[in-house]
């Protein structure tokens, strides 16, 4: 690894949303990628493990990748194959990649490169918390090694979009996502309610998908289905969850509001399992353990999409 770069790893469930963050992630000067951890979750584990594959593939990275949790840590739950496709990538039957996943477990994984990269990591959880949830299990002292942890996840104010209370992530393992929660002392969050504040225009996705580069093509190949879903469904503007989690991530410096306050998620309610219950009036004495992203710089944001789809090499 070069020493003046930032260690990154990812845990991920790839998905059209998560590929454009991880476009944003090989495009970065300033971060390397040192590992993809893995679990099911916008689509099963054999689907997301081969996306993320097949992405490292595309853009000419030689990033290890990690096979994770293939289900939630109790009770089954609904994926999101209606938004991504069944194959979580579009269902453009693309020729899969010619490399494998490694052979050691994503838990594994994140405890070993926490301890390579003791004090300088960046942990960037983008899909459903499981993966984290075991390795904390393992070793709850993975939090004292990781600089910084970005989630996306929660919605602040119960303004669901799995359930009327609940954001997908963190509704498909409510369990994992408490023990993380728990776990870390401070956690930024990028969540659904900020995604929905950060919305794209079709057109200009458009144009820079029009760019002459491998990763515009596949890019603009794999997320044509989730594209028209959005367009049909919420109109002008389409939203990349994972791809705002990781322009904090990246360029923390374009969150222009970060509100710091203690947060639970709810695992056992009827209507409200997996909700993100933010204690916004501090009533319960709790210390805040979520700096929550309100507003990020959308220009920026924007720019480093365009130049992320128009890369052509690896760094």
């Amino acid at each position: 690894m070069t020493h003046d770069r930032i260690p990154l790893l990812i845990d991920t469930d790839p998905g059209v949303d998560d590929a454009l963050a991880l476009l944003m992630a090989f495009n970065d000067p300033h971060h390397e990628v040192v590992g993809l951890t893995i679990a099911a979750g916008n689509v099963g584990l054999r689907h997301t493990v081969a996306n993320a594959l097949k992405l490292c593939e595309v853009c000419g990275v030689d990033v290890p990748v990690y096979a994770g949790a293939e289900a939630p840590l109790v009770f089954p739950a609904r994926d999101a194959a209606y938004v991504h496709g069944l194959d979580g990538f579009g269902d453009t039957g693309y020729v899969p990649a010619a490399r494998h996943a490694e052979p050691e477990h994503a838990a594994s994984a994140i405890l070993r490169l926490s301890h390579q990269h003791a004090g300088k990591l960046l942990l960037v959880a983008l899909g459903p918390l499981t993966n984290l949830a075991l390795a904390l299990k393992l070793d709850p002292t993975l939090p004292q090694r990781v600089a910084r942890c970005v989630v996306m996840g929660g919605a602040v104010t119960a303004h669901g979009n799995i359930t009327p209370a609940a954001e997908f992530n963190i509704a498909f393992d409510p369990e994992a996502a408490h023990t993380v929660f728990s776990a870390f002392p401070r956690i930024e969050l990028a969540d659904w309610e900020a995604t929905m504040a950060h919305g794209i225009l079709h057109a200009d996705t458009e144009r820079w998908l029009a760019v002459e580069s491998p990763r515009a093509r596949f890019y603009g190949d794999i997320s044509a289905h989730t594209r028209a879903w959005a367009r049909a469904g919420r109109g002008e503007r389409w939203h990349a969850a994972d791809a705002l989690a990781m322009a904090l991530a990246l360029q923390p410096e374009g969150g222009q509001t970060m509100l710091e306050r203690p947060l639970v998620v709810e695992t056992a309610g009827t209507h409200t399992r997996g909700a993100t219950v933010v204690d916004w009036n501090r009533q319960t004495g709790a210390p805040d353990n979520v700096a929550i992203l309100m507003q990020y710089d959308q220009a920026r944001f924007e720019r480093m999409l365009q130049s992320a789809l128009a890369a052509a090499q690896a760094l």
